[in-house]
């Protein structure tokens, strides 16, 4: 563990020094595979040792916090940063930390508590009057001020009235998103959902942010997708196809996502395909997108294009072996397959 933890600050120092403008730590308690259960800890670590790049958790699994506690974690962290924070924030989806934390994702109890634990975090945020407050998991009481000696509950963010608030989403049509859109948070699409399920992700924002009399920012939105580059596009693959991602896919998400959704329906552009045509090459085909930076280019692009438009791409971490070609793809990405989509807005 400490050596994953020290490979993915390095991560974070080399994108800020390269110039990447934003960062987003994930969260899981029970996955050996994504093992950093406290992404809090990390950024706190990695605040002083960058200068520019925005941190952010993504996400906080809120079920699994008392929100008491997670308001002033996540306050002081927004302090340490100085507002160089986003927070990040959803139900979880993991089936060992449901488990663990006695959730039962089949009765939506997780949505709920994620709902409750939000409004509980932004009141302590805002003045909250004393008093009792509970739900079916929490329970806890904001004293009677005592100005004379401080007491009281006083511990608000460092950006007002709290950091941008982003929320990601997965299915077709997604419920979350349209959330967002009704809050005007930051919407974030993960990278294994394909084009058309994109589409529909964004179709959910505009409807949340209409219905609550709001304009849509499509400026706001994140698209996640793994990303490599390459000086050509036959290194890349070959690259990919023998390297860390590959890997991940195969030997981790190809096995852990039916364990959650049942079967591998989610990477499919067409529902008919069987689970085993979901390999490697399918992937490189239709979700990775990996090549040289002309290719690059132009599948970004043709995915901007399709999905008409999006503010922010965000790019997969792996536990990336050998180093020194991860860093050449992302300095590739940045110095000169972004240049190519400088008209992109």
């Amino acid at each position: 563990m400490t050596e994953t933890l020290d490979h993915d600050l390095d991560q974070l120092i080399t994108l800020d020094g390269i110039g990447f403008k934003e960062a987003w730590v994930g969260e899981h308690f029970t996955a050996g595979w994504e093992n950093i259960p406290a992404p809090d800890l990390l950024l706190a670590k990695a605040i002083p040792l960058t200068k520019n790049i925005i941190l952010g958790t993504g996400v906080s699994c809120l079920p699994d916090h008392d929100p008491f506690v997670l308001a002033h974690r996540i306050a002081v962290l927004d302090h340490l940063a100085k507002g160089r924070f986003y927070w990040g924030v959803g139900a979880g989806s993991f089936i060992g930390d449901f488990e663990a934390f006695g959730i039962d994702p089949k009765t939506g109890e997780q949505r709920e508590l994620t709902d409750d634990s939000l409004k509980f975090i932004l009141n302590l945020w805002n003045d909250p009057k004393p008093g009792l407050y509970q739900n079916k998991r929490w329970k806890f009481k904001v004293p009677v001020p005592q100005s004379d000696v401080g007491l009281g509950v006083h511990t608000k963010p460092y950006q007002k009235p709290h950091p941008p608030i982003a929320v990601a989403g997965i299915t077709a049509g997604s419920g979350t998103l349209r959330i967002a859109g009704a809050n005007g948070w930051i919407p974030m699409s993960i990278n294994f959902v394909t084009k058309d399920v994109l589409r529909t992700h964004w179709a959910s924002v505009e409807e949340g942010a209409l219905g609550a009399g709001k304009t849509p920012d499509k400026s706001l939105w994140r698209v996640a997708r793994d990303i490599y580059v390459a000086e050509t596009t036959e290194e890349a693959r070959k690259e990919v196809k023998e390297g860390t991602l590959a890997r991940d896919f195969t030997d981790y998400f190809f096995k852990m996502v039916p364990k959650i959704r049942g079967n591998l329906d989610i990477f499919k552009t067409d529902i008919s395909m069987s689970d085993a045509d979901v390999t490697p090459d399918y992937m490189l085909d239709n979700l990775w997108i990996a090549g040289s930076p002309d290719d690059v280019a132009e599948r970004i692009r043709e995915l901007y294009e399709y999905v008409g438009g999006f503010g922010v791409l965000l790019v997969m971490g792996h536990e990336w072996k050998p180093r020194d070609k991860w860093v050449r793809s992302m300095k590739l990405l940045a110095e000169e397959v972004m240049p190519k989509l400088s008209d992109l807005k």
